[in-house]
């Protein structure tokens, strides 16, 4: 009997805010073969961009432990400081942002293995546009 590989899965996560604390949101982008299977976005109120951040992978990773169960992930955030408190090169100071950090270790072991890997803001445009959009809806539609 042949082994099946694990599914690889890229997913594209940024958070964003207008003025650090200001009006948040978060979008994330999942890709299988260069081909988008998933988008989401939300705003989430008045917040920090790196709650937002966290907010995006903490999203994503709700969908995919649902869709896709043991699957290999490759998570791309623009945000270095994100990937590299998740990858333990930086500490957390922040009580509210170790409680994210949490949540997203309970997440993991839904997963064969997850590398979280920093992007450049232009490699990171699909996941910033649904940021801007949750934004500008929010902007628009009031609270």
């Amino acid at each position: 009997m042949v082994q099946s590989q694990p599914k690889i899965i890229e997913v594209y996560c940024d958070g964003g805010s207008r003025g650090n604390p200001g009006p948040s949101s978060y979008g994330f982008v999942v890709k299988q073969k260069g081909n988008i299977i998933k988008q989401g976005l939300g705003y989430i109120g008045i917040e920090t961009n790196n709650f937002a951040e966290y907010t995006a992978l903490i999203e994503a990773l709700n969908w995919l432990q649902t869709s896709f169960p043991g699957a290999d992930l490759v998570a791309y955030l623009d945000s270095k400081l994100v990937v590299s408190q998740l990858s333990g090169l930086y500490k957390v100071k922040s009580s509210k942002i170790r409680d994210l950090v949490v949540k997203v270790r309970q997440l993991e072991p839904s997963f064969n293995k997850i590398l979280y890997s920093h992007i450049s803001r232009d490699k990171n445009k699909e996941a910033d546009k649904l940021v801007n959009q949750a934004l500008d809806n929010q902007e628009e539609y009031g609270s």
